[in-house]
């Protein structure tokens, strides 16, 4: 058990950093991508399709109207702007029909009171004129080339349901927010950039990603009882026989907790919903039709077992300090052995180098969070380990599904002003 315990990470990131560098050599080396338009290779969409931008909008009164400037400045200019005010209780509502009055690609849509994300993302497909649809949080800043990064593999493709984008962090004031930029380098690409090498995507990003609408309707749009609600569409889709691409080139800025407190929610929000889409959609997984899944499953299967083979471990070490344990059941130390331990240390630069060497080329001074960053895969894991111990046992519980609404407790302690 101690072995799994200390080498299943070791594993997981060596295949991360394997399956990265794959996807780095035979899709994105080629591309050109700079500062300046003249350096990015950003192909035009045939025929000028229109594109439909959702942004889902949930009291956002301090961030919704940048969110919207950089959705109508789109170098893709055949768009129209669709804002969903999911029954804001602050100035959003405001705000949103003052600026629908001057920009005639904007539209918005009003509900009468929250109904979550979910809810949110369904009205503005069913409103949209568009077959494609690209949808973002009502505080990301979209990259101009985002929409047709995202909505060309679609058009490429036909069995493209889904392209998820490259979410970049842009709050930075506390050691939480800093640390985090490096997170979404090191782990968060890494690992996209594998699953996709493999076949299938684990979740398209939440604040960041485009749908074909035709997908969603054979799947039913998204479903108002799940937490995660990018997740169980993701496994819907994929279920469906819909391929799911990751595009690294289709940046938005967004903002993240700076709190741990913050984290903490967020982090137990999304294993909840993960854990939530494994029960929904395990019944079905074990057919031979769903065998391109059985990568994801067992990725999933195996982190919950590990965090519940680490949680056992401690407990054991925990009774052998006041009780007499039977050798094959007594835990000696908690720590890994000196030569395990530097390799975890070694292989945790080695990772964060890796990412460090694919991203750079999408967002000025990574490198300059080498110092905040360097150990937060060990943190990742630990993360990983807390939470799934909570979100399994929630999920088992509950008597009955509800209407799942969520709002995040901390978009960043210090405000912004739109510019990433």
């Amino acid at each position: 058990m101690l072995d799994f315990v200390f080498l299943y990470p070791l594993f997981m990131s060596t295949l991360w950093m394997a399956g990265g560098l794959y996807f780095y050599i035979r899709l994105e080396r080629q591309w050109k991508w700079g500062e300046q338009s003249s350096a990015r290779e950003v192909p035009g969409l045939p025929n000028r399709p229109l594109v439909t931008i959702i942004i889902t909008c949930f009291n956002h009164e301090k961030h919704i109207e940048a969110a919207l400037l950089a959705a109508l400045q789109q170098r893709h200019d055949h768009i129209e702007v669709l804002a969903v005010n999911d029954g804001s209780t602050d100035a959003s509502a405001k705000i949103l029909d003052r600026m629908t009055a001057l920009r005639p690609r904007l539209r918005v849509l009003h509900l009468s009171e929250h109904q979550g994300k979910a809810m949110a993302l369904r009205m503005g497909s069913l409103a949209a004129n568009s077959e494609y649809l690209v949808c973002i949080n009502g505080d990301a800043i979209l990259d101009p080339d985002a929409v047709a990064l995202l909505v060309r593999p679609m058009l490429d493709t036909p069995r493209v349901g889904a392209v998820s984008g490259n979410p970049r962090v842009r709050t930075r004031s506390t050691l939480v927010g800093r640390i985090q930029v490096g997170e979404f380098s090191s782990i968060s690409s890494l690992i996209k950039r594998t699953q996709r090498i493999y076949g299938q995507v684990f979740t398209v990003s939440g604040t960041v990603a485009a749908f074909r609408r035709k997908a969603l309707d054979r799947v039913g749009y998204w479903s108002l009882d799940m937490l995660a609600e990018n997740i169980d569409i993701s496994w819907k889709l994929q279920r469906d026989h819909w391929s799911i691409f990751y595009e690294p080139r289709a940046l938005a800025w967004i903002l993240v907790p700076e709190t741990l407190h913050g984290l903490w929610k967020q982090r137990l929000h999304q294993a909840q919903g993960g854990a939530e889409a494994l029960l929904k959609h395990i019944g079905s997984l074990f057919h031979w039709r769903s065998r391109r899944m059985w990568p994801l499953l067992a990725e999933f299967a195996l982190s919950t077992l590990w965090a519940y083979a680490f949680a056992l471990s401690i407990l054991l070490y925990l009774l052998g300090l006041f009780v007499q344990l039977p050798h094959h059941l007594r835990v000696e130390a908690l720590l890994p052995p000196a030569l395990t331990g530097l390799v975890l240390a070694a292989t945790c630069l080695l990772q964060f180098a890796v990412s460090m060497a694919i991203d750079r080329r999408y967002e000025k001074g990574l490198t300059r969070t080498l110092f905040w960053v360097v150990w937060y895969p060990m943190v990742f894991w630990m993360i990983s380990l807390f939470t799934s111990l909570v979100s399994f046992p929630r999920v088992m519980l509950r008597s009955q599904r509800q209407r799942a609404r969520w709002v995040s407790p901390d978009r960043g302690i210090k405000q912004l002003d739109g510019t990433p």
